[in-house]
């Protein structure tokens, strides 16, 4: 019998355009608390053309990053985005515990977030903060529920047909934790 194929270990990182870095620094870091780690300035020659640009990297506690572009020539910059959206199911979700949740909200309020830029979700097998970033990228901040391993086992075990069932038609919501 064949081994199941390799699977990545973990994020390394995922990128966005920024259209400013400095908001963009402030936000990661000084609000939402995630160190920034790196900052690579460069001039490569990508897609036919030489661009130039600076890399921000911003820390993950398992030692992934977000990360963000910005580009030195205004049609680089347009190009290349940010281009945001404009819906709520398009977002980075990271995992937090409930102290690092509940520092986060904090910080979102007192530095002004409020709906909708910053928004709470009980989904039942977890409870998420989310807030909009500069950008308009949204990121959410997500607790697991305690039973979460139960769950996840649960879900593991019927997600073929739970995803066969509904592309079937049946819409019936199986989340039985709201």
């Amino acid at each position: 019998m064949a081994s199941a194929p390799k699977i990545p270990e973990r994020l390394h990182h995922t990128a966005y355009v920024s259209k400013n870095l400095e908001a963009t620094r402030q936000f990661y870091e000084d609000v939402i608390g995630l160190p920034l780690l790196a900052t690579w300035c460069e001039s490569d020659m990508l897609f036919g053309a030489e661009r130039t640009y600076c890399h921000v990297f911003f820390g993950l506690a398992d030692g992934g990053a977000l990360a963000f572009f910005q580009f030195a020539r205004p049609e680089d910059q347009e190009l290349f985005g940010p281009k945001m959206p404009d819906t709520p199911f398009h977002h980075v979700a990271l995992k937090v515990d409930q102290e690092a949740q509940k520092g986060i909200e904090q910080r979102l309020r007192a530095a002004g977030y409020q709906e909708p830029r910053m928004y709470v979700l009980e989904h039942g097998y977890c409870r998420s903060v989310y807030a909009v970033d500069p950008d308009g990228m949204i990121v959410e901040f997500t607790v697991d529920h305690p039973d979460a391993d139960q769950i996840n086992a649960k879900r593991r075990s019927d997600a073929h047909s739970e995803l066969k069932r509904w592309l079937a038609g049946d819409r019936t919501s199986n989340n039985m934790f709201r």
